[in-house]
């Protein structure tokens, strides 16, 4: 960091300035001098030296590589769960949802707890930027740096490092990756490419997706065609089929990938939902044997919300695998390999966590993190079996402000004016300027009801929304007021909020603490004994 140079300026003049003195006595007696001698000259106060220059600080060198736990074995394998813009709120609430007040969520039977700072920083410099994005946040525990909103596999300079699913692919180790978005977007991509913006997804190299106003990513290749050449993850799911083209196809059968329907027409410049074949469940469930590599994306955007499928049973987006199964069947592939290290390394992500969140749509919030947390208890299931397995489940920040509020209250955006702020008992803690108790009520025309229940048309509704739990009386149903569980939203975007982070097998204990989250990067290395 560069400090700004003090420079001492000005000059300090001195003037004597002369005085005489008069004095005048009516005792003749007194003799007084006719003249007082001179004031003596003072000498110049000689010249301050300017201040040296401030050398820059030195460049923090990377943190050491974290020992092995000791009396703790290395884990031959990793399950990564990331609930994207899963906070302590989403847990809870999906918690009292499903299985009211007193019961627990899979990933919070898990027995080590910890809390995870979340912060990114300034492009160029250390300087935290509190509130990250989900690229910024992949970066950190694939590769254990910091870096700035929107850079993918690169530090805060624009240096590529490297990815842990890269180091255990080197290793020996089977690879995957599964999400719930599309699998060039920033929390999957963090794993397997580098680009300076996380929007040059593919399928073409654009300046405004891909080069940075500082010039950064004016070389870079589109995550998609990274992906498809690096082979870096063994088994890859999720959506984005759009980003891909027919070549991406053809370089990833030429590494020995099965891909799951088509990329597309080869004589076709552009792609299209037409000239692209979407595979399904039943072409995921048809995939078996040892040391299989398959890529499958199951839609050309994001997969479909849960509560979408299930409301709509015969539609086609129906027909796409689920979270859960997803990470089942990415599982038994990479258990069933030979590699030159036997074991594997898997990220899994539910992404429709945090982007129906940004949407505040509390209702498919909560059904994609039960989606979510039924995928820890497929991990946790398989590492019941292989107790050498590490299984982590955290996220990469919080997203929307999602809060509980009280049964029959309202929130500030749906009020005429904020709170009071006056404390009648004490005039000194009032606030500036004051606002009364009074002005606080609901406004009619921003609060038209429950979203889910009578104000569910109103497409300008604050109002909150509400859920029956297995705490409630029969007959109590969703969108009613007399819903226990009554939800709402602070905004639309991230914010700066730690996440929890709950783990259990070899290495563990480690989670069991505050951390940052360029921690997790460490601490998974050193369970796997990576070196490097």
């Amino acid at each position: 960091m560069a400090r700004r140079r003090r420079t001492v300026l000005g000059a300090l003049a001195l003037s004597t300035v002369a005085s005489s003195l008069v004095l005048a006595s009516a005792t003749p007696a007194l003799a007084v001098p006719a003249q007082l001698p001179p004031i003596p000259s003072i000498p110049p106060i000689p010249t301050i030296p300017p201040i040296p220059t401030i050398p820059p600080f030195p460049t923090i060198p990377p943190f050491p590589t974290i020992p092995p736990i000791p009396g703790v074995n290395p884990a031959k394998n990793i399950i990564l769960l990331i609930g994207d813009g899963m906070g302590q709120t989403h847990i809870d609430a999906t918690r009292i949802r499903y299985y009211g007040a007193n019961g627990r969520l899979n990933m919070e039977k898990l027995p080590e707890l910890g809390s995870v700072k979340t912060y990114a920083v300034e492009e160029g410099n250390d300087k935290p930027d509190l509130v990250t994005d989900s690229a910024a946040a992949g970066t950190a525990w694939s590769s254990g740096v910091k870096t700035y909103n929107n850079a993918l596999g690169k530090d805060t300079r624009g240096n590529v490092v490297p990815t842990i699913m890269e180091q255990a692919k080197a290793a020996g180790l089977r690879t995957g990756n599964v999400s719930t978005a599309e699998i060039t977007d920033a929390t999957p991509a963090a794993m397997f490419s580098h680009v300076s913006a996380r929007g040059c997804q593919g399928p073409k190299f654009t300046t405004a997706a891909c080069v940075r106003p500082s010039g950064q990513g004016a070389t870079d290749t589109v995550i998609a065609e990274q992906i498809a050449r690096n082979n870096t993850a063994d088994v890859i799911l999720g959506g984005g089929l759009s980003r891909f083209e027919p070549d991406d196809q053809t370089a990833l059968q030429g590494h020995g990938y099965t891909v799951l329907g088509s990329f597309g027409n080869p004589a076709l410049t552009d792609q299209t939902a037409a000239s692209q074949t979407v595979p399904t469940r039943a072409d995921l469930a048809g995939v078996s044997g040892p040391d299989r590599k398959v890529i499958g994306l199951f839609n050309r955007g994001n997969l479909t919300v849960e509560k979408s499928k299930e409301d709509n049973p015969t539609s086609v987006q129906a027909q796409e695998p689920s979270l859960v199964q997803m990470t089942s069947k990415a599982v038994e592939l990479l258990a069933n390999g030979s590699g030159s290290r036997n074991g594997f390394f898997l990220q899994v992500e539910g992404a429709l966590i945090d982007k129906r969140s940004h949407a505040n749509d509390a209702a498919q919030t909560l059904r994609e993190n039960k989606e979510f947390d039924d995928s820890v208890a497929a991990a946790v299931a398989f590492a019941q079996q292989n107790r050498n397995t590490l299984v982590i489940v955290t996220a990469d920040h919080e997203c929307a402000g999602f809060n509980i509020i009280g049964k029959g209250s309202f929130t500030n955006a749906e009020a005429v004016a904020p709170p009071g702020n006056i404390d009648t008992g004490n005039p000194a803690n009032n606030s500036s300027p004051t606002r009364q108790f009074s002005a606080n009520v609901k406004d009619p025309a921003r609060s038209t009801g429950p979203i889910n229940g009578s104000g569910s048309t109103d497409p300008k509704n604050f109002g909150p929304a509400t859920f029956r739990t297995p705490d409630d009386a029969v007959g109590v149903a969703d969108g009613s007021p007399d819903a226990s569980l009554w939800l709402s939203y602070l905004s639309g975007n991230h914010t700066g909020a730690d996440v929890p982070i709950y783990a259990t097998g070899p290495g563990s204990s480690g989670f069991d603490q505050t951390i940052d989250n360029t921690d997790i990067f460490r601490l998974m290395k050193s369970a796997l004994r990576l070196r490097g």
